[in-house]
C-alpha cells in the first residue's frame, strides 16, 4: 500500500493499568518533590471544577499515546502519595478526633433528655391549661392593665417635653426666668429618664438647646440694661444666672461687655442718623479707616448741635444706668446679712469690679464726644451756637465728675483746642468790629433807661443770679457752686457755669425722666427793656437849658451879693442819674458778657479769654484819647498821670498794627488792629460848641461808665481766672482801668485850652508896667479879658449842658483845667517882666486877687486850684538872696524859662547874685534832663 513498516513499530512502554493503585518505578521521585509538583488547580475549593475536563483540556490535538501513558504514569503518582500523606493525617489526628466524637454523642444525649422534658411540660401544661384556664385570664388581662397605664403615662410625659418650648416661652415673657429655668432643668432630667424612647431621645438635643436659647435671651435682657436700669429685673437676673451655675462675676463682665457695646452702637447709630449720604459709610468700610471719625467728619454744620446733643442724651441714659447698677450693689450689700462667706466675698468682689470700671465707661463715653468734636469745623459758628456747645460739653463734663470723679481730661482737651481757634478767629472779628463802631460813632449818648445794669443785657441772662450771688456772698466759687449733693438749701439760688439753675444731683434729679440736656441748652431771647422813652429821655436836661445866662455872668464884674444864691440852683439843674454810654460802649458790654460765658465754660483758657476781653477796653480807651486828645495845644506833662501815659504807650506797643505791605511784618502783626479814625461828621473845631466838647463829655464819660462796669466785675473775674494769673488781671485793673478817670484832663484841656485866647492874654501882660511905686486900687484891664473869656465859656458850656447831661464831676474837671491854664498864663505872664517893683508886686497880687475873687463865684470852686503856684511865684520876688536860691531848688514845678524871669527882675539891681543864680538854675535843668 506504499507505507513503511517503520509506521507501525511502537517504542516498549510499560502497561500501566487504568485501575492499578500503585505504580512502581524505579527511578520514582520522593514523595515530599511529587506533592509539590501537584499543580495548584487541583487544590482548588471552587465546586464547578471538573478535574476530568481539566486534563482533557491539556491534550494537544494530535494525540501521543506515549505522552498520555506518561502523564498518567504521574498522575498516578500523586495521586498514590496525597492518599497516603491524608491516610498519614487522618491516623496522626485519629485521638482528636474520637474525643470530638464523645462530645458530639454527649450532646446528642442531652438533647434527647431537653426533648423528652419539653414533651413533659407541654403534658403538663396541657393538664394546667384544662384546669386553671379562668384564672390565668385574669392574670393576662392585670398585665395588659399595667402596660396600658404606662404606656399612657410615657405618652403624658412625653406630651408635656414637647410642649416645654410654649410654657418656658411663657415664662421668659413674664420675666419669670427662674421658674423658666427650673423647669427646663427638670425637664431635662426627664428626658434622661425616658431616653429609651426614641422621639425622647431626639428631644433631649432639643432641650440642650432650648437651655443654651434661654442663656442667650438672657443675655439680651442684661444687655437691655445699659439703657434702663430696674431693679427688679436685675435681681431676677441675678437668680437666673445663679441657678445655671454663673457666678455674679462672670454676669459683671457681661455687663461690661454690653456697656462698652452700647455706647458704641449708640453713638455710631446717632451719628449716622445726622448722615444725608448714605455712601459714606459704604466708603468708609472700604477704605479701612474708622468708620466712626469718617461719620464724625460729615456731620453738616446746621445738625452739627442737634447731633451732639442727641449723642450726650443717649450717653447719659447708658452711664445712668450703671451708675444705678453700682447703687444697687451698694445697697444689696448694705441689706445682705447671710452668713455664706464665699457669697459675701462674691458680691464685695463684684462691687470693687464695678466700681473699678466705672473709669472705664465715661473713658468711652468722653472719647466718641471728642471725637464728634474733634472732626467738626466749629470756626464759622455763630457766638450763641458755639457757646451752646461749650454749655453741651461743659454739662457733660460735670456729669463725668458727678459719675466717677473724673476730669474729663479727653473732652476739656478737646474743647480746648476747637476754643483756641474758634476764640482766635471770633475775638480778631470782634477787634475789627470794635474798630467799625468807633470809625462810625457819633459819639451821641445811648438813651437808656436810668435804673439801667449791665445784668439787664441778654449777654449777661446765664450767669446773673451767679454774679448776684458773688457780690453778696464774695467767698463762694461763682464757676463751682453746689456740686455737694447735699446742699438743697443752696441749690434754688445757685447757678452752674452753663447757666442752668441748679448744678449737681444729676442722677437724682433725672433719674425716672429727662436728661440734663432736654432744657436751657439755647439760651431763650428776653426782650430787653433798658431804652429810656421820650418821656424819660427828656430827664436828660433841665427845661431852662437853653435859657440865656444871667445879666450878672455877661457884665464885666459879678456882683457877689446877687450871685451867690443862684450858682446852687446852676449845679442842681445839671445834676442827672441816667448813664452816660454810646452805642460802641453798649456793644463792647454785650461782648463782655459773651467772653465771660466763654471764660465760665472754658476755664483752662479763662485767663487768655479775659484778657482778649481786657484789650476791647484798651482799645476804647485808645481811641477815646487818639479822637479826642491829640488836637491838645499846650504842654502835657502835667496833665497826665504815670499810670496813663504806661497804659498808652503799652495799648500802642502790644494792641495797635501798623500798614505794613511786608508778609513778614505782618506776622509781626498778628493779633493787632489798625488804629481808628474819627468820623469826619465829628467836627471838633466849632468855638460856639466848645470845639465838640459834647462829643468829647461823651466819650470820656462812657469810657469811665465802662470802666465802672470792669470794677463791678472784677472780684467775679478773679475768681474765673487761675491763681497764677490772678496778678496780672489785678495790675490790670489797677492800672488801666484806674486810669480811665485820669483821661478827663488832657481831653478836656484840649478844649479849654482852645477856648481862651493865651496869647491875647500874654501880649496885654507884656504891656504892663510893674514898675510903679504906688499901689493902685484896681487891676489891670488884661484881669477884665480873662473873666469876660471864663463868662463866655460858660455860656457855651450852658448850650452844651442841653445836649448832654454834665455831671458835678466834668464841671470840677473843667473849672480845674481852666484854673490850671489860666494860673499858668499869670506865672507866664509874670515872668515875662523885666523890671517889676514893690508897687509891681502888690499889683500882681491885686490882679490875680481880683480874679480869684470872681473866678470862685462863677466856678464854685473853693479853694481854687493851682492858686498856690502863682501865689508862690509871686511871693518869691520879696525872699532875700539866700532864700531865694533855696527857693529855687525847692520849687522844680517851675520851668526855667519862669525862673530866669523870676531871677532877672528880683535880682535887676545886683548883677553878681542874678549870674550865680541864673547858674544855679542852669544847674537844676542840667540835672534835671540828665536823669
Amino acid at each position: 500500500m506504499g507505507f513503511n513498516d517503520a509506521n507501525y513499530h511502537f517504542s516498549q512502554v510499560t502497561n500501566l493499568s487504568i485501575n492499578s493503585k500503585t505504580v512502581t518505578d524505579v527511578d520514582r521521585p520522593a514523595d515530599q518533590d511529587i506533592l509539590e509538583s501537584i499543580q495548584a488547580a487541583y487544590f482548588s475549593k471552587d465546586e464547578d471544577f471538573d478535574i476530568c475536563r481539566f486534563e482533557l483540556k491539556k491534550l494537544p490535538e494530535v494525540l501521543d499515546c506515549d505522552q498520555i501513558q506518561r502523564d498518567f504514569k504521574n498522575l498516578k503518582q500523586q495521586h498514590q502519595v496525597v492518599s497516603k500523606k491524608v491516610l498519614q493525617l487522618i491516623l496522626e489526628n485519629q485521638t482528636g478526633c474520637n474525643v470530638e466524637f464523645e462530645k458530639v454523642t454527649e450532646i446528642l444525649n442531652e438533647v434527647r433528655a431537653t426533648l423528652e422534658l419539653c414533651r413533659i411540660s407541654r403534658r403538663e401544661l396541657k393538664v394546667a391549661g384544662s384546669q386553671f384556664s379562668a384564672c390565668l385570664g385574669i392574670l393576662a388581662n392585670y398585665r395588659k392593665r399595667k402596660i396600658a397605664q404606662n404606656l399612657l403615662n410615657n405618652l403624658i410625659m412625653i406630651k408635656n417635653l414637647h410642649s416645654f418650648d410654649t410654657r418656658c416661652q411663657i415664662l421668659m415673657n413674664d420675666e419669670n426666668y427662674v421658674a423658666a429655668i427650673t423647669e427646663l432643668k427638670r425637664c431635662q432630667k426627664i428626658a434622661t429618664k425616658y431616653r429609651h424612647f426614641s422621639c425622647v431621645a431626639a428631644l433631649t438635643y432639643k432641650l440642650q438647646e432650648t437651655l443654651e436659647n434661654t442663656d442667650a435671651q438672657l443675655d439680651r435682657v442684661l444687655a437691655q440694661t445699659c439703657f434702663h436700669f430696674d431693679g427688679d429685673r436685675y435681681r431676677k437676673l441675678q437668680a437666673a444666672y445663679n441657678l445655671l451655675e454663673k457666678s455674679s462675676l462672670s454676669m459683671i463682665d457681661n455687663l461690661h461687655v454690653h456697656y462698652i457695646t452700647a455706647i458704641y452702637n449708640s453713638s455710631f447709630n446717632v451719628v449716622q442718623s445726622y448722615i444725608s449720604s448714605p455712601d459714606i459709610l459704604e466708603s468708609s468700610e472700604n477704605s479701612g479707616k474708622n468708620p466712626y471719625k469718617i461719620l464724625c467728619q460729615s456731620i453738616n454744620q446746621n445738625v452739627f448741635i442737634g447731633c451732639l446733643v442727641h449723642l450726650c442724651k443717649i450717653l447719659f441714659k447708658i452711664v445712668l444706668s450703671y451708675r444705678q447698677l453700682v447703687k444697687w450693689h451698694n445697697n444689696s450689700e448694705n441689706e445682705s446679712q447671710t452668713g455664706n462667706d464665699n457669697f459675701n466675698i462674691e458680691n464685695t468682689m463684684s462691687k470693687q469690679k464695678l466700681e473699678h470700671n466705672l473709669v472705664k465707661i465715661w473713658d468711652d463715653v468722653q472719647r466718641k464726644v471728642s471725637s464728634l468734636l474733634l472732626n467738626a469745623d466749629l470756626a464759622s459758628y455763630k457766638f450763641d451756637q458755639f457757646v451752646q456747645i461749650l454749655r453741651v460739653v461743659q454739662r457733660l463734663i460735670l456729669v463725668g465728675e458727678e459719675f466717677c470723679s473724673s476730669k474729663s481730661e479727653d473732652l476739656q482737651e478737646s474743647i480746648r483746642k476747637q476754643s483756641v481757634n474758634y476764640f482766635k478767629n471770633y475775638h480778631a472779628q470782634r477787634l475789627d468790629e470794635l474798630k467799625i463802631f468807633l470809625e462810625n460813632e457819633m459819639w451821641e449818648i445811648c438813651p437808656v433807661k436810668p435804673s439801667f445794669d449791665i445784668l439787664q443785657l441778654q449777654e449777661f441772662k446765664s450767669f446773673r443770679y451767679s454774679l448776684k450771688n458773688f457780690k453778696f456772698n464774695p467767698q463762694v466759687s461763682p464757676t463751682m457752686i453746689n456740686y455737694s449733693t447735699n446742699s438743697t438749701e443752696c441749690c434754688s439760688s445757685n447757678h452752674s457755669q452753663d447757666g442752668s439753675s441748679i448744678v449737681g444731683n444729676y442722677f437724682v434729679r433725672y433719674a425716672d425722666h429727662g436728661t440734663p440736656f432736654d432744657s436751657r441748652l439755647d439760651e431763650t431771647i428776653i426782650e430787653e427793656d433798658i431804652l429810656a422813652s421820650e418821656n424819660e429821655g427828656s430827664g436828660y436836661f433841665s427845661e431852662d437849658s437853653e435859657e440865656e445866662e444871667p445879666e450878672e455872668l455877661r457884665r464885666d464884674y459879678v456882683d457877689e451879693e446877687n450871685d451867690s444864691s443862684r450858682r446852687p440852683d446852676k449845679k442842681e439843674k445839671h445834676h442827672y442819674k441816667c448813664p452816660i454810654l454810646t452805642n460802641t460802649t453798649l456793644s463792647i458790654l454785650r461782648q463782655i458778657g459773651k467772653y465771660i460765658q466763654m471764660s465760665r465754660l472754658l476755664q483752662p483758657i479763662a485767663y487768655q479769654i479775659i484778657s482778649c476781653m481786657n484789650q476791647l477796653f484798651d482799645y476804647y480807651l485808645y481811641s477815646v484819647h487818639l479822637f479826642f486828645a491829640k488836637d491838645l495845644s499846650i504842654s502835657s506833662n502835667s496833665l497826665y498821670s504815670q499810670e496813663l501815659n504806661i497804659t498808652l504807650k503799652k495799648i500802642s506797643d502790644n494792641l495797635i498794627s501798623e500798614m505794613v505791605s511786608d508778609e513778614e511784618d505782618s506776622n509781626s502783626q498778628a493779633g493787632k488792629v489798625l488804629k481808628p479814625s474819627l468820623t469826619p461828621m465829628v467836627d471838633l473845631g466849632k468855638p460856639e460848641t466848645l470845639h465838640g466838647l459834647a462829643e468829647r463829655i461823651v466819650a470820656v464819660e462812657s469810657l469811665i461808665f465802662l470802666s465802672k462796669q470792669y470794677e463791678f466785675l472784677q472780684d467775679y473775674l478773679e475768681h474765673l481766672v487761675p491763681q497764677t494769673n490772678k496778678i496780672m488781671l489785678q495790675q490790670f485793673f489797677s492800672q488801666n482801668i484806674t486810669c480811665a478817670a485820669d483821661m478827663r484832663y488832657p481831653v478836656y484841656m484840649a478844649v479849654v485850652a482852645k477856648a481862651f485866647d493865651l496869647r491875647q492874654i500874654l501880649i496885654l501882660m507884656s504891656k504892663i508896667n510893674w514898675e510903679v511905686r504906688d499901689v493902685r486900687s484896681m487891676h489891670n484891664s488884661y484881669i477884665d479879658v480873662i473873666l469876660k473869656e471864663v463868662q463866655n465859656f460858660t455860656q457855651y458850656l450852658e448850650k452844651v449842658s442841653g445836649r448832654v447831661p454834665i455831671s458835678p464831676e466834668v464841671y470840677k474837671n473843667l473849672w480845674e483845667n481852666i484854673a490850671h491854664i489860666v494860673t499858668h498864663t499869670f506865672v507866664q505872664g509874670f515872668s515875662g517882666a523885666k523890671k517889676c517893683t514893690n508897687g509891681g508886686r502888690a499889683l500882681m497880687q491885686l490882679d490875680f486877687a481880683q480874679f480869684l475873687m470872681k473866678f470862685e463865684k462863677i466856678s464854685s470852686l473853693r479853694p481854687v486850684p493851682h492858686k498856690e503856684y502863682v501865689e508862690n511865684y509871686v511871693k518869691a520876688y520879696y525872699l532875700p538872696d539866700i532864700e531865694l536860691e533855696k527857693w529855687l531848688r525847692e520849687h522844680k514845678e517851675y520851668s526855667s524859662e519862669h525862673l530866669f524871669g523870676l531871677v532877672s527882675c528880683a535880682c535887676q539891681n545886683n548883677k553878681k547874685i542874678r549870674q550865680r543864680l541864673l547858674q544855679v538854675i542852669e544847674d537844676l535843668e542840667k540835672n534835671q534832663f540828665g536823669r
